[in-house]
């Protein structure tokens, strides 16, 4: 394959089901429905863990969180492994950041040759407190009063919004200077925003395009009688992100987390039009993709951490020369084929990296045969949770296994909203017997359990133990701040 330059854009918690070629009938994305029009969009796309930091060292390694370790938003990808950065620089390519990375600190080997605004975990250090889970702390009696971010959703202007409108700027006029210098070698940018991520302040002009009125009631709520996993329900207790809401309330929540999503829809727009400005589209592939997904409601759940479709799934995109038009690839593919897929832009033999890698690259999957029992993979072992979770998607079955907890198993072509549960049906204990049979070829989930465990609690430690971790949280921000130079600039 001839290499070409490689733009790839992120977003962070975009839901995958949140996008008008998705099929959505509220959300207005027309420029990344615009880019599924001419390129491929994968339909079955998923984040190798459903939260910020572990999901981005998982697409930036190529391999999954147990192996590598980077467990929490307090373990960041560090550089000590390499990376597709890395690969494309040592095969000549400039290779820069704008934007978020949430890697860990600017002084790390993270394979860009510069970094523009970047976005680290705070301090090198990020959210020691997601590493204390062995055992959880007590619940906070007075948290239920808080509200949290969903219930505070409104117009204006965030640090968050603020800082994606100058990622984009930056982008462009990085793309603009390509074009008007000339190209010297190869580039790959890597442009990454932070909306539609949370806090829901969204800017009037994105807010008003969605009436509250015309947004959906919570999926599964809590409130009119469903009743969650107990694992999930333990980590939804300890992330009040739905508290005080009401059902007005989550309406106006989903509205605004719509807004957030047109609002990056239209970062990603301008950013696209100035790669065409500057003559380059026609040599560029075009990769977009989110981190992770958002649970907008459903089960009482906002924000992610959980192994549901809403969660887990992931928009997926990709266009550009070799790349099918008004594609959508049914395959099931996950941040993990982005390192062979960026890899094989490059032109390089995306074999040509550590053999133990699980990813395939996305040239190769969408030019074979529909392959739904392709396996997807994904884990959980951050902030909240009691022990680690495991989610294994294969053919119509998605099975989830929490360790000390039951499983969940679900049909997604029957059930594709995860409505019911076909783990306790005796009709299906062989299924689930296999799936965990095919889970453990994976990944050994007590072991990784214990692992991660281990290893969090040396980072407690290192930073003074318990009761110190958690004095210190006291009035802390529950997003990452967006870098200090740049703060002080709006």
């Amino acid at each position: 394959m001839r290499r070409t330059n490689i733009l790839i854009i992120m977003a962070d918690e975009h839901n995958r089901a949140m996008l008008g070629c998705a099929g959505n009938k509220l959300v207005k994305t027309p420029n990344l429905d615009g880019l599924a029009a001419r390129g491929t969009r994968f339909t079955n796309a998923y984040t190798n863990n459903p939260i910020c930091v572990p999901s981005r060292a998982a697409f930036q390694t190529g391999n999954y969180t147990h192996r590598v370790r980077y467990w929490d938003n307090s373990i960041a990808y560090d550089g000590r492994i390499e990376g597709w950065g890395h690969q494309l620089q040592a095969a000549g390519y400039r290779v820069e950041s704008i934007g978020k990375l949430h890697y860990r600190r600017e002084e790390d080997p993270l394979g860009f040759d510069r970094k523009h605004i970047p976005m680290y975990i705070k301090e090198g250090v990020g959210s020691v407190t997601a590493a204390i889970r062995d055992p959880l702390p007590d619940l906070d009696p007075e948290a239920e009063d808080k509200p949290g971010f969903a219930a505070k959703a409104c117009v204006g202007e965030s640090s968050y919004t603020q800082y994606d409108r100058r990622v984009c700027e930056l982008s462009c006029d990085w793309l603009a200077e390509r074009g008007a210098n000339g190209v010297d070698r190869p580039w790959a940018l890597f442009a990454s925003f932070l909306s539609p991520h949370y806090p829901l302040t969204v800017p009037q002009e994105f807010f008003g395009m969605y009436a509250a009125d015309d947004m959906p009631y919570p999926k599964l709520d809590p409130n009119a009688g469903y009743k969650r996993h107990p694992w999930v329900d333990v980590l939804a207790r300890r992330q009040p992100h739905a508290n005080c809401l009401t059902p007005e309330k989550s309406r106006i929540a989903y509205a605004a987390y719509l807004g957030l999503c047109s609002f990056v829809d239209a970062q990603i727009g301008r950013v696209l039009a100035a790669l065409d400005a500057a003559g380059m589209t026609e040599n560029t592939r075009i990769l977009y993709a989110s981190d992770h997904g958002e649970n907008a409601g459903a089960r009482g759940l906002w924000g992610k951490s959980v192994l549901y479709e809403e969660s887990t799934g992931i928009p997926l995109i990709m266009a550009g020369p070799d790349i099918a038009v008004g594609a959508a690839c049914r395959t099931p593919v996950s941040l993990v084929d982005m390192r062979p897929t960026i890899v094989a832009a490059a032109g390089l033999d995306p074999r040509d990296q550590p053999a133990d890698l699980p990813g395939r690259s996305l040239f190769d999957i969408v030019a074979a045969p529909a392959d739904p029992d392709r396996i997807a993979f994904s884990e959980y072992h951050a902030s909240a949770s009691p022990s680690g979770g495991f989610m294994l998607r294969k053919g119509r079955y998605k099975f989830n296994y929490y360790v000390g907890y039951r499983p969940e198993l679900f049909d997604l072509v029957d059930d594709p909203e995860e409505t019911n549960d076909l783990a306790q049906d005796p009709a299906f204990a062989t299924v689930c017997r296999d799936y965990e049979a095919l889970l453990r070829t994976i990944v050994d989930p007590e072991a990784a359990d214990r692992q991660a465990k281990d290893d969090q609690n040396a980072v407690v430690e290192l930073h003074g133990g318990r009761a110190k971790v958690l004095r210190d949280k006291l009035g802390a921000a529950s997003f990452t701040p967006v870098p200090g130079a740049v703060a002080k600039s709006f």
